[in-house]
């Protein structure tokens, strides 16, 4: 059978029934990207509609990578945290924060990455890049990321709004809107801790049925031909990066956060299916590549940095043990292009009264995907100052600031500066501190 020779069932001890319930698991858990992802990128004045279309094909051709490159159950799509930097820091008005690159240049960034992530995974470079950042400050970037994601769908759910004097406070618990989202934190929460697979999509469409009646959500029917692509294919702008200093910056953060992501899922999902072999992960080089490649072609096509989804996990534990679990879920994602309807009419937004622009369907995802990053913050050395201070300045300055650059700044900069005054500079790579020294330079040339 052409199934068996190309993706080894017997030697992998699995069967094509077992591959499709896997698959079909993995999509389940997964699939909130599908929503969340064109409501993200809109933001920055990308077209909902085309984002649909190049995050669902984008997700599938990777997923496709991996099944005939790796043979591996591990799904690829657009990886939060990164859609984030991409909206808000690398698109974000300059008044905010944020950089002020026009979308495409954004696109741009994610093609030049993606491209060196590729070059890399052919030399096999990987293990001196990863090797150079401390385990307490990884953990720290990921606590971050999670912190941020929660902070932007509070905001998203009008749980969190803007006040004078405190910047921050409690939006008004009487809207609508705010007991919407926070029916969904609970909602998807219970199904979370009763281990129901595909909680995070079995929320949203809960929530969506609740606002239906409320108001907060208008039905615009179930299925229909995709929109067009044509809005952001082949739009990326690699150039036009390279006319503001900030550019070494943004280039550093996606290629950073995109290695950390495919190895930190990869090892994770490696050891819980049994992938190790004395000691290694076979074919590891070729589960880089796909994620390099992965993220080529959404650059191409239109979305943010697409990577190894940790959620394959649960396609894993359904049994999903070679590349055809993938080839399945990646039919999945190509099917979704004929739900636009149910899709915009999920991630599109409600405006308030008082003419605030909020998303309550999507925001308790992305709480409750912040909240499972958290997570990471055990494994933080806090009995050690000199890590603890820069893990913490990571973690906290990245919600803060709305900004994952900063996150990095402040942490790689103080980690420099502790490690040389205690005297144990030499425990972590001199690149590491070139790149700290590299922040600094940052922040005195900096334009404000």
């Amino acid at each position: 059978m052409i199934l068996e020779k190309i993706f080894k069932l017997k030697e992998n001890n699995t069967t094509i029934a077992t591959e499709a319930i896997a698959g079909t698991t993995t999509f389940l858990t997964m699939s909130y990207i599908i929503f969340v992802q064109p409501a993200v990128l809109s933001s920055c004045g990308m077209d909902f509609g085309s984002v649909m279309v190049a995050t669902c094909i984008a997700s599938a051709v990777a997923c496709l990578i991996t099944a005939f490159l790796a043979n591996y159950p591990i799904a690829q799509a657009p990886a939060m945290g990164h859609n984030f930097y991409f909206a808000f820091t690398v698109c974000g008005p300059i008044v905010a924060g944020g950089m002020g690159y026009p979308w495409q240049v954004a696109l741009g960034a994610n093609l030049i990455s993606g491209t060196l992530f590729v070059i890399l995974s052919f030399f096999g470079l990987r293990e001196l890049i990863t090797s150079i950042i401390p385990d307490s400050l990884k953990n720290a970037i990921a606590v971050g990321i999670g912190l941020l994601i929660a902070l932007v769908g509070f905001e998203y759910g009008g749980i969190v709004i803007g006040t004078p004097g405190t910047l921050v406070g409690l939006g008004n618990p009487k809207y609508p809107e705010v007991w919407l989202s926070l029916f969904g934190v609970m909602a998807i929460g219970a199904m979370v801790a009763l281990k129901i697979r595909g909680a995070i999509l079995y929320g949203i469409i809960a929530i969506t049925l609740v606002g239906i009646p409320l108001g907060l959500v208008k039905y615009q029917g179930v299925m229909s031909m995709p929109p067009s692509i044509d809005p952001t294919l082949f739009k990326c702008d690699p150039i036009k990066l390279f006319t503001k200093p900030e550019f070494l910056s943004v280039l550093f953060v996606l290629f950073f956060l995109d290695l950390f992501d495919c190895i930190g899922t990869v090892v994770g999902i490696a050891e819980q299916g049994g992938f190790y072999k004395n000691g290694k992960i076979p074919r590891v080089k070729q589960i880089l590549l796909s994620d390099a490649l992965g993220t080529v072609v959404g650059a191409l096509l239109g979305t943010s940095t697409v990577s190894s989804y940790i959620e394959s996990s649960a396609g894993i534990q359904a049994g999903g043990r070679t590349g055809l679990s993938n080839i399945f879920t990646a039919c999945l994602l190509l099917l979704s292009l004929l739900f636009y309807p149910l899709i915009k009419m999920i991630g599109g937004g409600y405006q308030t009264p008082q003419g605030n622009y909020l998303y309550p369907v999507i925001a308790p995802a992305l709480i409750v995907v912040g909240s499972m990053m958290i997570f990471n913050v055990r494994k933080i050395k806090w009995e050690d100052p000199t890590e603890a201070l820069p893990s913490f300045l990571t973690l906290a300055i990245m919600p803060f600031s709305m900004s994952i650059t900063e996150g990095l700044s402040f942490g790689f900069i103080s980690y420099s500066i502790l490690k040389l005054v205690t005297g144990r500079i030499r425990e972590t790579h001199w690149v590491f501190h070139l790149v700290s020294a590299a922040f600094i330079a940052r922040y005195i040339f900096l334009k404000t």
